[in-house]
């Protein structure tokens, strides 16, 4: 492969990158946001529950991604393995 073609293939590696991790945060900060804070206000800040609960919700899904990441490049080795093989008949 050319390196010309290398530079194209890690761009669009970054931008799926970046594009999961925006949507992580998203979906992460709208699930946290319904579970630790009520839908009616009552103060400008958070309380001391609600941020607490934020920071646990946030810690447990970036636990769960981080978790699931491992998991996943564990079963996808084998396969890259494979690839590179290929590649190199």
């Amino acid at each position: 492969m050319s390196s010309s073609a290398d530079a194209v293939n890690m761009q669009i590696v970054a931008d799926l990158e970046i594009e999961m991790m925006a949507d992580l945060y998203r979906r992460m900060s709208s699930a946290c946001q319904k579970k630790c804070i009520p839908a009616t206000y009552r103060d400008p800040d958070l309380s001391k529950g609600e941020a607490i609960c934020v920071d646990r919700c946030v810690a447990k899904y970036l636990e769960v991604h981080d978790k699931l990441g491992k998991k996943l490049t564990q079963l996808t080795a084998p396969d890259e393995k494979v690839l590179q093989k290929l590649q190199q008949h």
